[in-house]
């Protein structure tokens, strides 16, 4: 089990999350950044839908999607996939769909977790059909979703999540890059059933040489934990 506490620490420390804060739309971002999002609003329209339509049109951009991953391990299928938006309807998620305005086909989505005044851009549930990348869905995506939450709704704050203990993602780096985004140091506690605990402390050592990923992602966040990482 792992626990974080101490939210948005001023000293900087082994574990994070990933948060904007602030909403200066355009003219807080690089020139270049600015036009792959013009760009990205001439071909794309951005909105709120609903789950049925997500349930009917998602898994096939997932499927097309999935293949990209660095991370091997991991597998998909039509009841995974039912089941995390199942997942997500008994939680408090909304859903943004990427519209292709030449064909108005859904292209990709992304779901969002909402609390009162903060909401969090689920990696898991964040996808566009590959062959549109040049095209920059992802900058008018994350350009709408953060001049809706933070300035039209008022939320305290967005974020993409914590510390990833695959690093398989660069998408952190790319939000702090391109939209600035900053990272909001926590602390870190993990627990572990005493087998597991035993286990980890053994193989401790080797961390830098295991290539295991599900192993050396439980490692990697060991050190984290310790402030080793």
């Amino acid at each position: 089990m792992r626990n974080t506490f101490g939210f948005d620490l001023e000293k900087k420390g082994s574990f994070w999350y990933v948060i904007k804060d602030s909403f200066g739309d355009l003219n807080e971002l690089r020139p270049r950044v600015r036009n792959k999002i013009r760009h990205a609003h001439g071909a794309y329209n951005y909105r709120l839908i609903n789950l049925a339509l997500l349930q009917e049109q998602g898994f096939a951009i997932v499927e097309e999607t999935f293949a990209d991953y660095a991370i091997t391990d991991r597998k998909t299928n039509k009841n995974i996939f039912s089941q995390y938006l199942l997942d997500c309807e008994r939680q408090n998620f909304e859903y943004w769909g990427v519209f292709e305005i030449e064909t108005s086909t859904l292209v990709g989505f992304c779901c969002v977790r909402c609390w009162d005044n903060s909401c969090e851009y689920d990696q898991s549930g964040m996808k566009t059909h590959c062959k549109h990348n040049a095209t920059y869905p992802y900058y008018g995506l994350f350009h709408a979703m953060n001049r809706y939450y933070l300035h039209e709704k008022g939320f305290k704050y967005v974020s993409d999540g914590s510390r990833s203990i695959t690093e398989h993602s660069q998408i952190h780096d790319f939000l702090i890059k391109n939209f600035n985004f900053r990272k909001a140091y926590c602390q870190l506690a993990v627990h572990y059933r005493w087998w597991m605990k035993i286990a980890v402390n053994l193989l401790y050592p080797f961390r830098k040489i295991i290539t295991l990923p599900r192993v050396k992602a439980i490692l990697n966040m060991e050190a984290m934990q310790r402030g080793e990482k």
